[in-house]
């Protein structure tokens, strides 16, 4: 099997960064949403306190999702094909993301409004856990491959890198946001 080019490399790298660009943005777009116009809209009850805690339910679900997908597609991943997993979670976010567009009100049909609301949201967190985990692991076998750099190497830098990081932070705090302010500096 022969290494893969530099435009191979960049490909995949440009569609990575693309692919978790679009579904971030998707799942973070609807945390806004969900406060202004869901609560409403899905659930429209007399105290608007728990209706917007009803719409933010939906958006927990979502991250609640997110593991699970990233074992399930990760287990098929490794048995069928990362590159057709990768596909397939895309379109499962992609097809609910639109699904939620499309999703009638609670004054058109009911209670079945939020239910379908839930399930779709539920698909976008299945679909974005596999689809990052997906593209993260085909971005980083597309550069370790050209590199030559075994899996080890490169956790080994992470280690190093992050018990750097930690020894820092214990012998110095002060950068630290945790670090108590001298009673002087403080508003009064």
């Amino acid at each position: 099997m022969n290494p893969p080019s530099q435009k191979q490399i960049r490909t995949v790298a440009l569609a990575s960064l693309l692919g978790a660009t679009i579904e971030w943005y998707d799942f973070f777009l609807y945390g806004v949403v969900a406060g202004i116009v869901f609560n409403k809209l899905y659930f429209p009850t007399d105290d608007p306190f728990i209706g917007t805690l009803l719409a933010y339910s939906t958006f927990a679900i979502g991250y609640l999702a997110r593991p699970f997908g990233a074992f399930v597609f990760g287990h098929f991943g490794d048995k069928i094909g990362r590159k057709s997993m990768l596909v397939l979670t895309m379109l499962i976010m992609g097809l609910a993301t639109i699904g939620i567009g499309l999703v009638p009100t609670y004054a058109q049909i009911g209670i079945a409004a939020p239910i379908i609301l839930q399930t779709l949201r539920l698909c976008q967190g299945l679909g974005l856990g596999g689809e990052w985990g997906g593209a993260a692991l085909l971005a980083a076998a597309a550069i370790f491959y050209v590199v030559n750099y075994p899996a080890s190497v490169s956790a080994a830098a992470a280690a190093r890198q992050l018990l750097s990081y930690s020894r820092t932070a214990l012998q110095d705090p002060s950068p630290c946001f945790l670090t108590p302010r001298p009673p002087s500096s403080r508003r009064r």
